[in-house]
């Protein structure tokens, strides 16, 4: 049977940011048999539903503009296929676009985050400050290979913006997310928080957005 990919993009808010990886594609599955949309499922003796998403969001993490990928078997309106996802969607969840996919999975090359940051915005952007112009960040990294080894994040670190919020510090950073080097965005917000303790200013994370996803060559991931 022929089909046809889809690529929806979705917001990942509220409760739903506490839904592990393997628990949202459940969910996504859920949602798109609820939709009544004409999916893809393998062949075979245990036939599949097809679902995919191109980069994977950490638990805990809001996400903006959440790429998946799916398939159909039947031309659909796609704004229609929005509002069917929408009315089939659990709390959390927003699907916001679709459209036949752009770009490969392979081309994704960066992500744009926002972290939100309690205490003195003062302090804390002086702190943003001195921390980019360390010579070295270095942190503790797990590899599939070496296991847990020390990286140097520094040269992977593009600081988009910082402003002042209610509760302290918006930064705004863009990392790697790519084949050959991915980092968590975990990775600088510890590092940061660690800097701050460094110098005695108080601080925590309060939350971390991911706000888009890029491809190499600083396109949108369509």
């Amino acid at each position: 049977m022929d089909k046809k990919n889809v690529r929806v993009f979705f917001r990942k808010y509220g409760r739903a940011v506490y839904i592990a990886h393997l628990d949202l594609m459940r969910t996504m599955q859920r949602t798109l048999k609820r939709s009544g949309l004409p999916v893809w499922y393998s062949e075979g003796f245990n036939p599949r539903l097809y679902l995919n998403f191109p980069l994977a969001l950490s638990l805990g993490v809001t996400g903006e503009r959440e790429p998946m990928d799916m398939a159909v078997v039947e031309d659909i309106s796609l704004d229609e296929a929005v509002r069917r996802l929408n009315d089939a969607a659990p709390e959390g969840i927003e699907f916001i676009s679709a459209a036949y996919p752009v770009h490969h999975n392979k081309e994704i090359g960066f992500a744009e985050y926002e972290a939100v940051f309690w205490g003195d915005y003062g302090q804390l952007s002086e702190a943003a400050d001195s921390f980019m112009s360390r010579e070295t960040i270095n942190v503790m990294k797990h590899t599939k290979k070496k296991g847990m080894v020390e990286v140097d994040i520094r040269p992977h670190i593009t600081i988009l913006g910082k402003e002042k919020s209610d509760r302290g510090m918006t930064l705004r950073y863009r990392l790697p997310a790519g084949l050959e080097l991915n980092l968590n965005s975990a990775v600088l917000t510890d590092a940061f928080t660690a800097h701050c303790s460094e110098y005695n200013i108080e601080t925590k994370l309060i939350c971390v957005k991911r706000t888009n996803i890029l491809c190499v060559d600083g396109a949108d991931f369509e």
